[in-house]
């Protein structure tokens, strides 16, 4: 794949943080890269002032830079912004990093060289993967991340910087950026098997199928809930619940009923998130910016990740009511009097075994703490111990993407514990067929969970699910599209 800095999305991305694609630069980004670095070494032979390539940073920008000195200078740029702490990041997170890092270059608005740009593509196709701490970034350029990123580069590949490429390689936002686009890449996977999870809670439940009409979503003409209801109808397609006189209730709790429009709301933001995410990936963050066509460096401000953030915010709070819906449809599903099922979906009535009836317990611990990672985070205003009061607002887009990345992980634990319940449900009820889409998603949870008999218990362990879910195996067992029959 050719990173050409206008074309990276979050299926590109994906592939080469997830599963390793090569990656090479875009000759005419090549270029561009090449000219922007030109009129960089015009500004040095100038000795115009130009902020971190001539002069210090920060606080510290009055203080003009001998030439002698502006070698050490970039690289301690680097070494003195090693301040992040915590855990490490996923070796996805930083080979996407590393990705958006180089992409950005690609916009020629940099001014470093393009062999910066290759020692960075070589170690990220050579599987280097610096150890990159996950805290301290406040989301105005990642400089703690970045510089634990750069060090860890410039040691491997012993590679030596001209002026101007530390802030080159540290002012940028490619960790929040990176992180956040493998987020949402994962929201849009869980969404999707809670699609098909909700799908085998109508069949579990014997619901009225009457909220999937069609009309539902022209009615209420947003995309998602066309979407959702066209997913839904078609891994239903030939299912028992449309059969006349199956349905037990005239309405079913609001959890089931509302399908559509608790998935469709989330599912719209999601594609907002994703549009505004893949316009990031593809811009240049760093300050200064080498403006090629004025053949000019300007001041700027495009490390501010307040556009990510506040979409972040609003992914995860889109997905809140999706993770809660989940969970309390589990619930219902184990409670005799909503599901006309033995409690907690055991095998006999008679035997008092709990049976699944602790998942329950599982089911809302899960969502509760997801809703708790829906707190908006892009509001949050702090200062930095900077002189002149020059930092003085933030974005936490980091924390945003990190906090949705968390949410999805046990989001998909919430379905993981849905599937389960739906699929004991589902036997104790015996239907005559289930659809087209969750008869497979049947036949793949109970390839992983076995039915729990009479005296049986659950695996203690969901994980080997979990997994499933996490990877998209679950949202491929449902066809998608609009019913063919609607």
């Amino acid at each position: 794949m050719l990173l050409d800095g206008s074309s990276l999305n979050l299926d590109s991305l994906v592939a080469v943080a997830e599963r390793g694609v090569l990656v090479g630069l875009a000759p005419a980004a090549r270029d561009r890269i090449a000219a922007a670095r030109q009129v960089v070494e015009e500004a040095l032979r100038a000795n115009e002032r130009v902020y971190g390539l001539t002069t210090a940073v920060a606080e510290r920008k009055r203080v003009d830079l001998d030439p002698a000195t502006r070698l050490r200078f970039t690289r301690f740029l680097v070494s003195g912004h090693l301040i992040s702490q915590g855990p490490p990041a996923p070796p996805e997170v930083v080979r996407a990093t590393m990705t958006c890092l180089v992409n950005g270059y690609a916009r020629g608005a940099t001014g470093v060289r393009p062999e910066l740009a290759d020692m960075v593509l070589a170690a990220l196709n050579q599987g280097t993967v610096p150890r990159v701490r996950t805290l301290s970034s406040v989301g105005i350029s990642d400089l703690g991340p970045m510089a634990d990123l750069a060090e860890g580069l410039l040691r491997q590949s012993g590679f030596s910087l001209r002026e101007g490429e530390g802030p080159g390689l540290i002012n940028a936002n490619a960790f929040s950026t990176g992180w956040a686009a493998l987020a949402v890449a994962a929201a849009e996977r869980l969404l999707d098997a809670s699609d098909v999870a909700a799908a085998l809670d109508l069949e579990a439940f014997a619901a009225n199928p009457s909220p999937l009409h069609p009309a539902v979503g022209e009615l209420r003409p947003y995309p998602g809930i066309r979407t959702t209801v066209g997913r839904l109808r078609a891994m239903l397609q030939g299912s028992y619940i449309f059969d006349p006189g199956t349905a037990r209730n005239l309405q079913d709790p609001l959890t089931f009923r509302c399908v559509p429009q608790i998935h469709g709301a989330a599912r719209d933001a999601l594609t907002y998130v994703r549009a505004t995410v893949e316009t990031e990936l593809n811009s240049a963050q760093g300050n200064p910016a080498v403006v090629l066509a004025d053949r000019q460096i300007v001041s700027v401000g495009n490390f501010d990740a307040a556009p990510v953030a506040a979409a972040l915010d609003f992914a995860r709070i889109a997905l809140a009511p999706v993770v809660t819906s989940a969970a309390e449809r589990t619930v219902k599903l184990l409670q005799t009097p909503f599901s006309g099922l033995p409690a907690g979906l055991a095998a006999e009535a008679d035997t008092g075994e709990d049976a699944l009836a602790e998942l329950a317990l599982t089911a809302q611990a899960l969502a509760a703490e997801a809703r708790s990672l829906a707190y908006p985070v892009s509001f949050e205003v702090v200062s930095t111990s900077k002189a002149d009061g020059i930092e003085d607002r933030t974005t936490m887009a980091p924390l945003s993407a990190r906090r949705l990345a968390d949410m999805v992980d046990l989001a998909a634990r919430t379905v993981a514990v849905e599937l389960t319940v739906a699929a004991q449900a589902v036997d104790l009820r015996r239907p005559s067929r289930l659809g087209a889409g969750t008869g497979r998603a049947y036949e793949l949870v109970r390839g992983i969970v076995p039915f729990a008999g009479r005296g049986e218990a659950l695996p203690s362990d969901l994980e080997p699910l979990v997994d499933v879910v996490r990877r998209g195996d679950v949202a491929d067992a449902g066809p998608s599209g609009v019913d063919p029959a609607g």
